[in-house]
């Protein structure tokens, strides 16, 4: 019997070792086996599958996938004040891989609470909890697969306005998951220039702050930071 296959793991979940097996969105591809390697609270998978290639030959590939559960995050943004509200806390897989402190200056977000989650319930709910602000509008941006050779997480990137009618509860993370939140807020094009200098190093907060600046709210002409990123 192994937990997460045929007996629940620890968040209750069976029959981990299933996904996509019943995958018929591309004929070239013919899954054969998944085994499940870890699933102590994210999934480690490896698949064996039947790969056609353009000559119409096949090989069997291998391939491990991470399954942590998609994700949403948010760019909170003032036109009128031309600042950005980011948060900043400690993140060990940086840390151990080179980042100076392990300190990482971000958007907030985090992951779906159930597989069936909208992301914009989770957003939400993740910007109160990390900046204690409750937003009105918001923006959908887009869709992400942020790492696709390994992680099979999906990213959905939003935006919304903020400002003092919209801060509800004091933020900083939930002290029962750990988190020690602080509050960055930032001049918009202090933020691009950050980008620049490595002191913003995150992926989807840069991906942001471009945005913003081609197209999203910073992008008119008479915009402090439109046109630099």
């Amino acid at each position: 019997m192994t937990a997460g296959v045929d007996t629940p793991d620890r968040r209750g979940r069976t029959g981990l070792d299933r996904a996509g097996r019943d995958l018929t969105g591309n004929p070239r591809i013919k899954v054969r086996d998944v085994k499940l390697l870890s699933c102590h609270w994210y999934v480690e998978r490896t698949t064996t599958f039947d790969f056609q290639h353009a000559d119409g030959t096949w090989s069997t590939q291998e391939r491990e996938t991470h399954d942590r559960g998609n994700g949403a995050t948010m760019l909170l943004y003032d036109a009128d004040r031309q600042t950005v509200l980011l948060t900043r806390q400690f993140r060990y897989p940086v840390y151990v891989n080179g980042h100076p402190d392990g300190m990482l200056i971000e958007t907030p977000g985090g992951l779906l609470d159930e597989e069936d989650e909208h992301p914009e319930v989770a957003v939400r709910r993740e910007v109160v909890e990390e900046t204690g602000h409750t937003i009105g509008a918001i923006w959908h941006v887009f869709d992400v697969y942020m790492s696709p050779g390994s992680v099979t997480e999906r990213v959905s990137f939003y935006a919304a306005s903020y400002g003092p009618s919209t801060r509800t509860h004091e933020g900083g993370g939930l002290d029962e998951e750990g988190e020690d939140i602080e509050i960055v807020e930032l001049p918009f094009r202090r933020a691009l220039e950050m980008i620049r200098t490595g002191e913003i190093a995150d992926a989807k907060t840069i991906m942001l702050l471009q945005w913003a600046a081609l197209e999203g709210p910073f992008s008119g002409p008479s915009s402090a930071g439109g046109g630099e990123a």
